[in-house]
């Protein structure tokens, strides 16, 4: 079978088209890449230290995608300064400093839906190893700080991942336990949300 005149012209056509000398059409150049707007959270009441100590935790630890129970501390904490606690409702976290420095974050369990844990400025009024409420069946509050005279305190306790205490602030047993050994009486307790 002989091929047609016509298919050899195309296919001679078609091999010559490739051989082209034309530049092919430059690279698309793909549009610049921006950053999603880094949005406030919606605090009912804030003097700003909350947000400042989660840029600083970040700038320190990396991304907090921390699980409920997780905290971080920094390798080599100072020696000197006075300690103060600054937490976070929203962000359901607990900051603590030495001196201006951040030194540890946690994840916290604060007060539930009509018990919420109370914002403003405290101070540590009263430290247990082993405290108990006054108001709920004396339960126990490993490394209790009290900084309410109502009884409100942080220490250690359970934390599903949500607010669900009854106005404390709960913390992970091993961070209550070293935060205990930083704090005394007088320790400036910032509560944000």
């Amino acid at each position: 079978m002989r091929l047609g005149s016509g298919f050899m012209a195309a296919a001679g056509l078609a091999i010559l088209a490739g051989c082209s000398t034309t530049p092919p059409p430059p690279p698309r150049i793909a549009a610049p890449v921006v950053a999603p707007e880094k949005r406030p959270l919606p605090y009912r009441w804030s003097q700003g230290n909350a947000p400042r100590a989660h840029e600083e935790a970040v700038a320190l630890f990396g991304p907090l995608n921390l699980r409920p129970g997780q905290y971080r501390w920094l390798a080599e904490v100072p020696e000197t300064g006075e300690a103060k606690v600054v937490i976070d409702l929203m962000a359901q976290l607990f900051y603590v400093y030495r001196g201006e420095q951040l030194i540890g974050v946690s994840t916290i369990s604060s007060g539930k839906k009509g018990k919420e844990t109370q914002l403003g400025f405290w101070s540590v009024m009263l430290k247990r190893k082993l405290g108990y409420s006054r108001k709920y069946d004396n339960a126990p509050m490993p490394f209790m700080q009290m900084y309410d005279p109502k009884g409100l305190a942080f220490h250690a306790g359970a934390l599903p991942g949500y607010p669900a205490s009854h106005g404390c602030v709960r913390l992970p047993p091993k961070f209550a336990e070293r935060l205990y050994g930083m704090t005394v009486m007088g320790t400036k307790v910032i509560i944000e949300g």
